[in-house]
């Protein structure tokens, strides 16, 4: 094969750095179902990398690879005297489950169009480009509903090495207002925190920690954070304190007083309660049409209107804050229409 001047600069390289691209090469074009010979094989040096590469070089590395732990190559061959088929099979990831993770990515609403589009491209080339085309098919949001926040992924990171390294962090935070522009809270001021944990709700990050100046623990919702900066001064976690517990007390994140909820349920909606509370949650049939259960559960907005989605289906028996609660929204609710 006559290659140019130019290409035949390209063509030096060492034993190693060939060895390494025959690799690339068997990742990107081979898996169960396709399979390359040698000629193909050379072809492909020379399409991808201007690389003439000797016949005998390329054999003896797909012998060596064959022979090692260090990579996988299957090897086809039918019968002795007949060509031989390459291909490299056992994945990190299989087809399945980088359909999850780009499944994850594409529903993730945090995550700008832009940046989705870019981590599904560099999730494809985790397999060959034969299965590659098999992820064309997923899950598509509109693009109104993607944050165009584009540095949350840098928030994010930061944001976890403060909670591994246990650094104070502070932050500016805001919502958007009804002219649709972002607005700082606490006047443009910094936040202060103590970072405990990170967790995943409703399709949004939150940051879960203890408020300085009252010692308070509160949750704010990553992408509405600006100017994160993870300070040099560390802190001493509180030992007590429960993440997961904490989580599953709250409802759509409201903060509030925590108490014990009594709420009994028309049956139909037990799936809904499994969901909602985990199938720990204790259930207490009532008749053959009604259930009731006990839980613990931060008294806010969220679980309000949530307990009001399900309309004459779900009634609070206690505690008596909370039922006076839902009738005084009711009778809100009720007057808007009137």
């Amino acid at each position: 094969m006559a290659i140019n001047q130019e290409d035949a600069i390209k063509s030096k390289l060492s034993s190693k750095q060939r060895f390494i691209k025959l690799q690339e090469l068997l990742r990107k074009y081979t898996d169960e179902e396709n399979q390359l010979h040698l000629d193909q094989i050379l072809d492909l040096f020379y399409e991808e990398y201007k690389l003439d590469v000797g016949k005998k070089a390329v054999r003896d590395d797909l012998k060596e690879l064959e022979e090692s732990d260090l990579f996988d190559v299957t090897v086809n061959q039918e019968k002795d005297g007949v060509e031989k088929f390459y291909s490299h099979q056992q994945r990190l990831f299989e087809i399945h489950e980088l359909r999850l993770l780009i499944d994850a990515v594409s529903s993730a609403k945090f995550i700008s169009t832009k940046e989705t589009e870019d981590l599904v491209d560099k999730i494809k080339q985790l397999t060959s480009i034969h299965q590659a085309k098999q992820l064309g098919n997923r899950i598509v949001l509109s693009e109104n509903s993607k944050n165009e926040n584009t540095k949350i992924k840098y928030s994010i990171h930061m944001l976890h090495t403060a909670i591994l390294e246990n650094r104070y962090i502070q932050f500016k935070y805001g919502r958007y207002n009804l002219q649709k522009k972002f607005k700082l809270s606490n006047n443009g001021n910094f936040y202060q925190l103590k970072p405990y944990a990170l967790v995943w709700h409703n399709n949004f990050y939150y940051l879960i920690g203890e408020y300085l100046p009252t010692a308070e623990i509160r949750h704010y919702r990553v992408d509405r954070m600006r100017e994160v900066v993870a300070q040099e001064d560390t802190f001493v976690p509180d030992p007590g304190f429960d993440v997961s517990k904490y989580s599953k007390k709250l409802f759509h994140m409201y903060s509030g007083e925590e108490a014990l909820v009594e709420i009994e349920f028309n049956a139909a909606l037990i799936n809904v309660v499994i969901d909602r509370f985990g199938r720990g949650v204790n259930v207490r049939p009532v008749g053959e049409d009604k259930f009731r259960i006990s839980t613990q559960a931060i008294i806010s907005d969220g679980l309000v209107r949530w307990l009001m989605t399900w309309g004459s289906d779900a009634k609070v028996l206690t505690p008596p804050t909370l039922v006076g609660r839902i009738k005084e929204e009711v009778e809100k609710f009720y007057k808007v229409y009137q």
